[in-house]
């Protein structure tokens, strides 16, 4: 009895053994296919999955919408405006040097440019082969890169520009784990990485996209070349840039106005473009940044406006209203001034045709409206305050030429010659003569440049930037600029509180 007890015990024991190893065999052999699940290993396999996956990082762009008119909110440019003093509240901290890390704007903006970021680092961490280790090899793959690098690049340059030294990881895609173990890396580390970003993405991309919008060589290496003017590198700023110049591939457009019409997108003076769309009407307002429209062309518009069938502009919320100081810096003359802010009591007298009624600007009111995106009849679609498709002309070739002319005088050599010439073609475009050429030298030279950048990309996005690069906006700003504080914006308080990141001085 015993001894069958016992060889029933035995086989007992082997037949759990087999069990456990059959166990063990399945749990090596899983595949998550069994259980409908989507994993990396499904990813990249064709040249086609490749290129869309390209284009997904095209679109953390969009999303970014509001560093535009931060940089005018944030300076003289512009101010908040709005329904009243709780109205947009992360603009108003910005207009008022309030600005706390529990800001929405900000943590958006950071959020996507991460977002954009690890999609550029998935496609990056696979260039060779892919998840499952196979090598897909397909005609452009190299220029294809060459765009995603690019792009890389300037999701950082816009985290650096903003928030000063920030976590910089380059090699995988973050997860949530990974980002506790995140520290912020010094700014002039990260300009490296971007200097060599944009430099692998010149000697992939192409002169000329066939499709409009992708980027070009010519979009990197004038991007490199503001990077270099950012770091004070002026030498190698107009070496860059004249690259640009030098290519015969724009020009700058007759009538300035022309440049910000839906007809003129992507036009001859065109370098880089953050192009939006309303072919997939948004009508998410949980995430009114997120779509394919441009979500900032709404706020600028005139609140309540109403008129005639044929008037062309549509209502807004009276946000990110041009200052009567930025009207006044226009010269009599300077055709760029009525295209760049709308006096809308001027308007409304000059067109009685159109029957306008408004609502007065409730909160700062300057009377002026921000003309370059103010929202036009038949240029959106879906939940219309969503799907604006005005793109953003982010670098144009007047900044170019403003920007060579402006290295060429700060170079170790000076070429002041070259630098009134760039300058001076930017004017002649604004006054339709050649009557209102610089002829100065040295710091009155220096000065009139970047004067010319205000009145000629006042509403774009880069006057506050300029201002703290150059080391002006003290003088400029006033005595709610703090020096050592205001020069970045605070990380956000969610970044801080995942990722124990130190915060900006003074925040």
């Amino acid at each position: 009895m015993k001894i069958i007890m016992k060889k029933y015990l035995q086989m007992l024991l082997m037949l759990a053994l087999i069990g456990s190893l059959e166990a063990c065999t399945k749990f090596v052999d899983y595949n998550p296919h069994e259980d409908y699940k989507v994993t990396d290993q499904d990813y990249l396999k064709s040249e086609t999955d490749y290129r869309t996956m390209g284009i997904s990082c095209y679109t953390p762009l969009q999303w970014m919408n509001q560093v535009v008119p931060i940089g005018d909110i944030a300076s003289d440019n512009a101010v908040a405006g709005g329904e009243n003093a709780s109205d947009v509240i992360p603009l108003q901290q910005i207009d008022d040097y309030t600005t706390t890390p529990i800001n929405g704007q900000l943590t958006e903006i950071w959020q996507s440019a991460y977002e954009g970021v690890n999609r550029a680092n998935y496609l990056i961490q696979y260039k060779a082969t892919n998840p499952a280790g196979t090598t897909v090899d397909f005609a452009g793959k190299n220029a294809l890169y060459g765009e995603v690098y690019f792009l890389r690049a300037y999701y950082y340059f816009t985290l650096v520009k903003m928030f000063g030294d920030v976590p910089m990881f380059t090699d995988k895609r973050l997860s949530l784990t990974d980002s506790k173990t995140l520290k912020r890396t010094a700014k002039a580390d990260v300009y490296k990485q971007i200097e060599a970003d944009l430099t692998a993405s010149i000697a992939a991309l192409p002169a000329i996209q066939l499709q409009k919008g992708r980027i070009t060589k010519y979009a990197a290496q004038a991007l490199l070349g503001k990077v270099y003017l950012y770091q004070n590198k002026f030498d190698a700023a107009a070496a860059m840039l004249e690259n640009v110049i030098n290519s015969n591939a724009f020009t700058l457009v007759q009538n300035f106005g022309n440049i910000f019409l839906l007809s003129g997108e992507n036009g001859p003076e065109s370098v880089f473009e953050i192009q939006y769309s309303n072919s997939s009407p948004y009508y998410n307002w949980g995430g009114a940044t997120r779509g394919q429209g441009n979500y900032a062309v709404q706020q600028c518009g005139i609140r309540g406006l109403s008129g005639t069938a044929d008037m062309p502009y549509a209502p807004g919320w009276s946000t990110n209203l041009p200052t009567r100081d930025l009207a006044n810096a226009y010269a009599a003359g300077d055709q760029r001034k009525n295209v760049t802010v709308l006096d809308i009591e001027a308007y409304k007298t000059a067109n009685p045709q159109f029957n306008i009624s408004y609502q007065v600007a409730p909160f700062k009111n300057t009377g002026l409206y921000n003309q370059k995106y103010l929202p036009r009849k038949g240029q959106t679609s879906g939940q219309v305050e969503l799907n604006y498709l005005n793109n953003f002309r982010i670098i144009r070739y007047a900044d170019v030429l403003l920007m060579a002319a402006e290295a060429n005088t700060k170079a170790t050599t000076p070429n002041e010659t070259k630098a009134r010439t760039y300058l001076n073609l930017v004017r002649r475009r604004a006054f339709q003569d050649n009557n209102h050429d610089i002829t100065s030298s040295g710091t009155a030279l220096y000065d009139a440049i970047l004067y010319e950048r205000r009145v000629e990309l006042a509403m774009e996005g880069e006057r506050f930037f300029d201002l703290v690069r150059t080391g002006k906006a003290v003088a400029v700003l006033g005595s709610n600029f703090k020096t050592g504080k205001h020069e970045v914006f605070p990380i956000p308080q969610t970044e801080i509180d995942i990722s124990g990141l130190p915060q900006n001085a003074g925040y």
